[in-house]
Formats: structure tokens, sequence, C-alpha cells
């Protein structure tokens, strides 16, 4: 863990005495990782600014409610979590899951890729798994929470927590994969 002058924890004690500026330090401090999370379950950037702004607000007029101040990280993101799928069901309540139909194709066998065209292939992959998986994959992969604090923020057990991890990375791994020549 990289060294901090001041504790999430000792910001949250300040914030919840109605010191202001340490909570303007705490959003300053998570603001962009949160915003890269919601980014990336809402696929809208507008709307991933005002549910991060959102959340950031509920977190704030709760900060009586979180139990263990040294804890903030995940039950931030938890907020965060909940207000993007909140948002997710109003805007599509009638979709689940890929209305296309269509089997990805592995990507050509080849040279090697560019770092945007990489960047590009694993969006459209991600695309391709469900809410849940791609949460996994972003929480895990992208923001590098543990597993328990995974479980804490998707609200569902460690075991639930990593099958989803292990589903979705296989079918990334599939799907990312070149297609092996013909013999």
């Amino acid at each position: 863990m990289i060294f901090r002058e001041v504790e999430d924890r000792d910001l949250v004690g300040k914030a919840r005495r109605g010191d202001v500026d340490a909570y303007n330090l705490l959003v300053s401090r998570w603001e962009k990782r949160v915003f890269n999370y919601v980014f990336r379950l809402v696929s809208n950037r507008e709307d991933a600014m005002d549910v991060t702004q959102d959340a950031f607000l509920k977190a704030y007029q709760n900060l009586g409610k979180l139990d263990d101040a040294g804890r903030f990280a995940p039950w931030l993101f938890r907020i965060a979590h909940n207000e993007s799928f909140s948002l997710l069901r109003k805007m599509k309540p009638e979709v689940a899951g890929d209305e296309s139909g269509i089997e990805p194709e592995p990507l050509p066998p080849g040279p090697r890729m560019l770092p945007m065209e990489t960047s590009l292939a694993v969006n459209a992959a991600l695309a391709r798994l469900t809410p849940e998986q791609k949460e996994a994959v972003v929480l895990k992969v992208y923001q590098g929470f543990k597993f328990d604090e995974m479980s804490e923020i998707l609200g569902i057990p460690v075991s639930t927590v990593k099958s989803r991890l292990y589903t979705a990375l296989e079918l990334l791994k599939n799907s990312l994969s070149p297609v092996s020549p013909a013999r």
C-alpha cells in the first residue's frame, strides 16, 4: 500500500466532525478511480460523471453510517456500484444480456497488435461479458481490490466473486486469444 500523509480513516473522522476540507481531500483522492470504475460500468462519460458525483454526495450524507472508517474505499465503491446499476436499470429495464446473438470472432493470427488495437480489443471483449462479470474484472484488474473488498462492494460472498471473476477471465482469454492455424 502506498504511504499517505493522512489516512482515509483520519479524513473520514474529520469529515464526520464537519471538516469539509477533509472530505474534499477524500474526493480528490478517490474521484478518478471511482469515475474510471463507473465509466467502465455505464460506458458513457456524462453518465459516469453524474453517477460519480451522486456517489460522493451520498457518501458524504451517510458518513455517519460507515461502521469502520478504515473501510472507506470499499464502502464508497459499494455506493458507486449501487448508483451505476440503478442508472443501468433505468436506461435498459428490458435488456438482459447481449441482444445481437452474434458470437464474437477470435482475433486473427498475425503480427503483434499495437497498444491502441489491444485496448480496443479488450474493451470489445469486456463489453461482451455480463454486467456482473465485467464488474468483477474491473474491480480486480483495473481497481486492484482484494476478494474480501470486492465481496463487500458487490454484497455477495467471496466464493461468488471468485466464480464471476474466473469465469469472466476465461471468457476474455478465449475471446482475445488468436485463432490457432489449421493443420
